[in-house]
């Protein structure tokens, strides 16, 4: 019979298990704490899985970089709701199929410049940029609050597609070419990769235009395929080698003095969306628009730097006369692209008058200082 004093222990040892029992918390089997397993975020109920076709190569600095972001960001805000893979040119599709590719459903976004698509609807550049015309502060003015998006959206609606801005490269350098430019008479049958309306008025000026993709124009200015070469400016043109191909790097970009990248939406699969996440992809490309262009501004004059100071790059300012030749023609050029379709009038039209309103204040403000800086 067991003595008193072992009964009084063994009534003891069991409260305590008791106590213990209730009193610890149990780990969760992932072995979070509580609190990290309150943070972390709920998978979605659903998920819409979409393809971001591009006319960059993948992972481009600048430009292609800012498809990435954007993906990024969606998938974020969207707590993983919208899952969107990012397509370098010619992966999925090539670089000038993409507004084809999305407007047929192949992709359900696409992320490019406008003036591609020129051959297909001419007026489609005046949204991406026009030689002589608004920089990127006039473009986004424009765009947002004087009524560009809604004629931009308006001209795309045939193709099933929703526009967006999405990022600027800011004024662009004029290119790289493989021999001086002294005068209008080196123009003369220049073959030079420059596309859109700037494309057509160095054809004007007495060059040959011919339109290359990124991944290509390092090959094609090296082999001789083309003489000279525009690619936005020393941000990407250190990337792709074009340093190593080109002679000389001329400035500044009359043919891009604020390229404007557009997103564009299959429209079905938008608004297959819910409201909130339709929300989010114009907020995101909102973000983008204005981050691409600071990414541009920050690291543009360090490349210059390298590409001057490591790689000798001969720096040259393009003549007076040679601008003025190449301004005369471009007047011409963007006056054409109206055509006499009505809605494309009206694009002209709003662009021009715009344009005009964004010089005079330009000129007071930010112009007149830079002169006086």
């Amino acid at each position: 019979m067991p003595r008193p004093v072992d009964n009084h222990l063994c009534l003891l040892a069991i409260l305590l298990a008791g106590l213990w029992g209730c009193g610890a918390p149990s780990q969760p089997p992932t072995g979070q704490s509580a609190a990290q397993e309150a943070s972390a975020p709920s998978q979605p109920e659903h998920a819409w899985k979409w393809k971001l076709i591009t006319t960059w190569p993948k992972n481009l600095p600048g430009a292609g970089l800012s498809a990435e972001r954007l993906a990024e960001r969606l998938r974020m805000m969207s707590n993983g709701r919208l899952d969107i893979k990012v397509y370098g040119a010619g992966e999925l599709v090539g670089a000038f199929e993409v507004f084809d590719a999305v407007s047929a459903g192949t992709a359900e976004m696409g992320h490019g410049a406008s003036y591609y698509w020129r051959g297909k609807i001419p007026i489609a550049a005046l949204f991406s940029t026009v030689p002589f015309g608004m920089t990127a502060q006039e473009m986004n003015a424009w765009l947002r609050y004087g009524g560009g998006l809604a004629l931009w959206r308006e001209l795309y609606a045939p193709f099933a597609l929703v526009p967006f801005v999405a990022g600027n490269t800011g004024v662009q350098m004029a290119g790289w070419f493989n021999k001086e430019i002294s005068s209008v008479e080196d123009l003369k049958g220049l073959k030079m990769r420059i596309p859109g309306l700037g494309g057509e008025a160095f054809n004007r000026a007495g060059g040959v235009p011919v339109n290359v993709p990124a991944g290509e124009v390092f090959t094609s200015l090296q082999t001789g395929v083309i003489d000279a070469t525009e690619w936005i400016g020393p941000y990407n043109d250190l990337a792709l080698g074009l340093y190593t191909a080109g002679n000389y790097y001329y400035y500044p970009g009359w043919h891009e003095p604020g390229t404007t990248l557009e997103l564009i939406v299959n429209q079905q699969a938008l608004e297959s969306l819910p409201a909130d996440l339709q929300a989010m992809v114009e907020t995101a490309a909102q973000a983008v628009n204005d981050d691409t262009l600071a990414d541009y501004v920050a690291h543009s004059q360090a490349a210059l730097d390298t590409l001057v100071n490591e790689h000798g790059v001969q720096l040259r300012p393009l003549p007076k006369d040679v601008l003025e030749h190449l301004r005369a023609a471009a007047q011409g050029v963007v006056a054409e692209a109206a055509g006499e379709d009505e809605l494309s009038q009206r694009i002209y039209a709003s662009y021009m008058a715009f344009a005009e309103r964004a010089r005079r204040y330009t000129a007071l403000t930010e112009q007149a200082y830079l002169d006086m800086r």
